[in-house]
């Protein structure tokens, strides 16, 4: 039964970071039932946690909001075991980024600092930190987000050959500040730096999303590549099933691509409408009235 569950396991952890996300559903259902069934808390929690991670990256928000959410709560309980702290911490830190990306900065503001309150250091306090650097961004606040991003820094281990995730996760988000501050050149260098990153990882996701962030640096800039990385992380995301990524991508290359070649702008579009779409058929009611609302959504389908 062990040596089954951390196979279960391992293969899900491998499909949620190198390869389609929703092929790692299954393999995590089924380690999640098996630790149940024999009563191990802690790889139960684990297999939850990337669970709730996978579906995220499918864009199936509701179903991940409803096995992360237990988690951080779990965590919360007065007297909570260590373990129950910290994947209650990491499941906070992966709710808050489907909040973020439902546009709920606010939030998932909130989330994150409750994951916060719960983590030891480590991982998980990194997760939080980042992910409240993120969130000051949605909201405008170039200032909370230099401060959540320097102790961010700080936790990342000195080897820079360690935390390749992380790392790459962290050069997402200096290029969102630099966006923020109107700086493309340094946005299109640190997502450069993350595409090669995640390619030396061999993570196609996290290299269509550093290629997202590249090519829209990139059009920021006006440099004539933006369409050419937009086209790569739309492609690459799309083989991937991870929606959230193929509407954002397909989204701004439509954008960019209007006026010049509406055809693959119509094309675009489209694609990006009809993900949204399914997107919003895993959402509860209210929030996929939210989501639908949205003004860059709505903008979308209106056309």
């Amino acid at each position: 039964m062990a040596e089954e569950l951390g196979q279960l396991l391992a293969l899900g952890e491998r499909a949620a970071f190198h390869g389609p996300p929703a092929k790692a559903v299954d393999a995590l259902e089924k380690a999640r039932t098996a630790a149940e069934a024999a009563n191990l808390t802690a790889e139960s929690s684990a297999a939850s946690w990337l669970l709730g991670l996978a579906l995220g990256a499918a864009g199936r928000y509701g179903s991940a909001i409803s096995r992360l959410t237990p988690l951080l709560e779990a965590g919360e309980v007065s007297g909570a075991a260590k373990e129950a702290r910290l994947f209650g911490s990491l499941a906070g830190a992966s709710l808050a980024s489907v909040r973020r990306q439902l546009g709920r900065h606010a939030e998932a503001r909130d989330v994150d600092q409750r994951g916060l309150a719960l983590s030891e250091g480590g991982e998980a306090a990194f997760a939080c930190r980042l992910g409240l650097a993120a969130d000051a961004v949605g909201l405008g606040d170039g200032a909370a987000a230099h401060k959540e991003m320097d102790a961010a820094a700080a936790l990342l281990p000195e080897r820079p050959t360690e935390w390749w995730r992380q790392r790459t996760r962290f050069d997402w988000v200096r290029a969102e500040v630099a966006l923020l501050e109107e700086d493309p050149e340094t946005a299109i260098g640190a997502a450069e730096a993350a595409v090669e990153r995640a390619e030396r990882a061999r993570a196609p996701r996290h290299v269509a999303k550093s290629l997202l962030f590249q090519g829209v640096a990139q059009v920021t800039s006006g440099v004539a590549d933006g369409a050419t990385s937009l086209r790569r992380a739309s492609t690459l995301a799309e083989g991937l099933g991870a929606l959230p990524l193929v509407w954002s991508a397909r989204a701004v290359l439509g954008a960019v691509l209007m006026g010049t070649d509406d055809v693959e702008s119509a094309s675009s579009l489209g694609a990006a409408r009809s993900v949204v779409l399914t997107i919003a058929g895993d959402l509860p009611d209210d929030l996929r009235t939210d989501w639908l609302a949205r003004p860059d959504i709505a903008a979308l389908l209106e056309g």
